[in-house]
């Protein structure tokens, strides 16, 4: 798969990031049952287990709009663009959400159709993708690490179609799919320090959901930010085998803490919100302990008593940008494109009242290191 240089989408991030705080809740509000792509009588046999149609109607609303104001709207009018989410669900309150907000974005601003369907079984990825192939849309989103092989074979089989992936690539050169990927390990060093610096037990947990290559990256930049500023804190890991499981984060984090841990820092997806839901059931029970949110400012579903800051993944802002470059007639297929904080692609959220203002400059200057090269941040 050949890379990008990255040049006209990093300056256009830079742009966007600039952009960040005038653009702030200008996200559409509008979750409806329009959003669903239900499935049909004429749907593969396996879209009926699908409950997408219901899932779209409790979809939450954007805390933050993808930045139309910095992007001029193609006309979208009679296109369509499609997603597919991973097994984490429309309603994970992390990346697929972030995915879906944006196209929710996309059409308020160009007019175009937008839809989803969420993946129960893996076995769902090659006909939910096909189904969007084959009733026209325009470019269809495979959402997560786990599409890489589905994508490849929807996008063979469819040489007309257009696909992009988020968090994976295709298994061989493909002109009609376009890849973005996120360097996670940059973003979770980042955390690092803050939770390096912030603990006062010097034991602090990382909870994962699948022991997939994307979320070694998350541990392994977590780890290095930590050891650079702490090295007397030890960290914990427990990846609990699954995205949508909220009773096994809960679980995870309910043992870390048990043992010691004031910190705990998830890469888990809907799992995740299992060790925000017991870090809550704590603090109501006058215990304080913190989390690290993950893709997206975690601290708007779940507030600031527990959430120490998060680790922001801007999948919103890359699945506008490159839906609205569909639309406008300028696809880039063929190309991965990798975001990290050099490109605005990850972070922390603009607002972090829970760390002070110290540990906010020493997280400043190790971004400044990594993006100079000072320091090389590991991804395994």
């Amino acid at each position: 798969m050949k890379k990008s240089t990255m040049k006209p989408l990093s300056l256009m991030l830079v742009a966007m990031m600039a952009m960040l705080l005038v653009l702030s809740g200008c996200g559409s509000k509008n979750n409806n049952n329009e959003g669903a792509a239900s499935p049909s009588a004429s749907a593969p046999a396996s879209e009926s287990a699908s409950p997408s149609a219901s899932a779209s109607a409790s979809a939450p609303a954007s805390e933050s709009a993808a930045p139309s104001e910095s992007i001029t709207p193609a006309d979208g009018k009679g296109k369509k663009v499609g997603m597919v989410t991973d097994l984490g669900g429309v309603n994970d309150k992390s990346f697929n959400q972030q995915a879906w907000e944006a196209l929710q974005k996309i059409k308020t601003d160009t007019g175009a159709d937008t839809k989803y369907l969420e993946s129960k079984k893996d076995s769902d990825y090659i006909p939910y993708l096909t189904k969007f192939v084959k009733d026209g849309y325009d470019l269809t989103w495979a959402i997560g690490f786990l599409f890489s092989e589905a994508a490849t074979t929807v996008a063979t089989d469819n040489p007309n179609a257009k696909l992009a992936l988020i968090d994976t690539t295709p298994t061989k050169e493909l002109p009609n799919v376009e890849s973005v990927l996120f360097k996670e390990n940059e973003g979770s060093f980042l955390v690092g320090v803050v939770a390096g610096l912030t603990t006062k037990t010097n034991k602090i947990g990382f909870v994962g959901g699948m022991e997939l290559p994307v979320i070694k990256k998350f541990e392994a930049g977590f780890k290095a930010g930590i050891a650079a500023v702490n090295p007397n804190a030890t960290v914990e890991v427990n990846y609990v085998g699954d995205f949508s499981k909220p009773d096994q984060g809960k679980l995870a984090a309910a043992t870390m803490y048990d043992g010691g841990a004031d910190i705990i820092f998830h890469a888990a997806g809907g799992s995740g919100n299992g060790v925000f839901n017991e870090a809550k059931d704590r603090f109501k029970a006058g215990k304080k302990v913190w989390v690290i949110g993950v893709d997206k400012d975690q601290s708007v579903e779940f507030g600031n008593d527990v959430t120490l800051t998060s680790m922001v993944k801007k999948v919103d802002e890359a699945v506008y940008r490159v839906s609205n470059e569909l639309l406008a007639g300028n696809f880039k297929g063929g190309q991965t494109v990798e975001l990290g904080l050099a490109e605005g692609g990850v972070g922390l959220p603009t607002d972090n009242p829970n760390v002070s203002q110290d540990i906010l400059a020493k997280v400043e200057e190790y971004k400044s290191k990594i993006i100079s090269g000072e320091i090389t941040v590991p991804t395994e």
